[in-house]
């Protein structure tokens, strides 16, 4: 079977994808050591762990070593911002978002594309609305979401042979809303957003469009019906 390598495997949209996928690839499972990432590679058959902090270097190095091909590799792993306005962010906080949120996934596509030019792979970044617009409060991930846009378009340009797909979903109903919810002071309601299940079909939508075409963006909005 094909390979696929998810980043952010250990809960959420990222154990759904990998679930999803689980039936037609062999799984790397990325994200940091944990007993999660353990039982999620248990549970699925076939699955391996690929345990490692995105932001070590040196560490993903050392992981990717072994990868001689990787037929997908989908970019999940990411933060959001504390909702703070420009005046009151830090440098220190832009720095951790944007090294999270674009030079880690840049750093591992980077080490990888001999393994995924072997295969013809195919790229999937998980984006978001805030990779097309700006809100207030959420400019510092906005813009790790617009520098991750950038970083799918000029991989696609200099890669023909690869696929690159960019996903932009609105907001999911995941523990990270819950808690972003709670920052805003508001009431959270479930039904205001996708669920894990409707954003990991459009990532096997996207990786299992047939070769001769290239799905490029996905974007998806809620429609609060469930």
């Amino acid at each position: 079977m094909p390979t696929a390598l998810i980043t952010g495997a250990s809960r959420g949209l990222g154990a759904e994808i990998a679930r999803q996928l689980s039936a037609t690839h062999d799984l790397l499972l990325g994200g940091r050591p944990s007993p999660e990432l353990d039982k999620l590679a248990t549970e699925l058959d076939g699955a391996s762990t690929f345990a490692v902090d995105l932001t070590d270097h040196d560490g993903v190095a050392a992981a990717t070593e072994a990868i001689g091909e990787l037929d997908v590799l989908v970019h999940n792993a990411g933060i959001a911002s504390s909702l703070e306005a420009v005046a009151d962010t830090p440098a220190d906080e832009w720095r951790e978002i944007l090294e999270v949120n674009v030079v880690a996934a840049a750093e591992l596509t980077r080490l990888l594309l001999p393994a995924l030019r072997a295969a013809g792979g195919h790229v999937v970044f998980i984006n978001s609305g805030s990779g097309r617009r700006v809100n207030a409060r959420w400019t510092p991930y906005a813009a790790s979401k617009f520098a991750l846009r950038a970083l799918a378009d000029g991989l696609r340009a200099e890669e023909p042979d690869l696929r690159v797909t960019s996903i932009y979903p609105g907001r999911i109903d995941t523990d990270m809303q819950r808690d972003i919810v709670a920052l805003e002071g508001g009431e959270y309601d479930p039904r205001r957003f996708l669920t894990v299940n409707s954003v990991a079909r459009a990532v096997v939508h996207a990786v299992t469009t047939p070769a001769e075409a290239h799905p490029e963006e996905i974007v998806l909005r809620p429609t609060g019906r469930r």
